[in-house]
């Protein structure tokens, strides 16, 4: 599903009830002020059951075609329609720390030949990708490129994933600072994305969360144009996730506008405590 554009307000979904896991979440992909289109698609899988909560629980993913061109939307939206629909079709209780990988590759493959067959002699053509998965009480990330995810616990924003781009690798070499970083030329120039290659390695990484925390998925639109401790902020003061989201694509705008802007507001209203044992997971008291 596209997020609305514009003015108007965002997809609003109310919290679910479920003994095992309560969220909320909102989302919103907006085009910006100076591009035609937009390169940028958001998905989601819901559980329609309990039974569904707790053998496969909730997915949302992001995805920022690469290029400024049409073939840009082709790749982001190919690559969240793969992951959400093998989601859907994962075995039930697979573990999301290798669930997620597996779907990143398989959606990097069907980007991939997707290029390959989009004309005679075929098409470069990529994107960006972030997903979370939420389970009991846990959160799984994974990405390919400069998507992000942030954890907004307490009023402070914590980034979840690292921007696989040349200059991301230099601050990480400590060849150049993060001020420098943010005036570098290359600063949008991916090293790693969805559908360049027939294989990529997605960056995993699994978490604890709790009631009150906020999760964020975004294109480099939102996080490019407003620093981590001003989304913290807006999200922090908003009365609503729909808000929240509303507010932050408009600062994003006024500050730049240049960008696609997309993002997804995840908030956990309560979970559920488990141990793992052997890969399988047993309620706590």
């Amino acid at each position: 599903m596209r997020g609305l554009a514009g003015g108007t307000s965002p997809p609003f979904f109310p919290a679910t009830q479920s003994p095992m896991l309560e969220i909320e979440f909102a989302q919103l992909s907006d085009p910006g002020r100076t591009r035609g289109h937009n390169e940028d698609f958001i998905g989601y899988a819901l559980p329609e059951t309990p039974e569904r909560m707790r053998s496969h629980g909730w997915l949302f993913a992001l995805a920022d075609g690469v290029g400024g061109q049409d073939l840009g939307e082709v790749a982001s939206r190919t690559a969240i329609e793969s992951l959400v629909a093998d989601f859907r079709k994962a075995r039930p209780g697979e573990a999301h720390l290798t669930l997620l990988p597996r779907l990143v590759q398989a959606a990097n493959i069907k980007v991939y030949e997707t290029g390959k067959s989009a004309r005679p002699g075929g098409a470069a053509m990529a994107t960006t990708l972030v997903a979370c998965a939420l389970r009991f009480d846990r959160l799984t990330v994974a990405h390919v490129g400069d998507s992000r995810c942030y954890l907004l616990r307490r009023g402070q924003a914590h980034q979840l994933t690292r921007d696989h781009t040349v200059v991301g690798e230099q601050v990480r070499l400590g060849v150049m600072s993060a001020g420098e970083a943010l005036k570098a030329e290359t600063r949008h120039v991916l090293t790693r994305s969805i559908g360049n290659d027939l294989f990529v390695t997605a960056e995993t990484s699994e978490h604890h969360i709790f009631a009150g925390d906020v999760i964020l998925l975004c294109s480099d639109g939102l996080h490019g144009a407003i620093r981590a401790d001003e989304i913290a902020r807006v999200t922090n003061e908003s009365l609503s996730l729909p808000a929240a989201a509303g507010q932050l694509v408009e600062l994003a705008n006024e500050r730049d506008g240049t960008d696609n802007v997309s993002l997804q507001l995840i908030r956990v209203r309560a979970t559920e405590r488990i141990g793992m044992y052997r890969g399988r997971p047993y309620k706590l008291p």
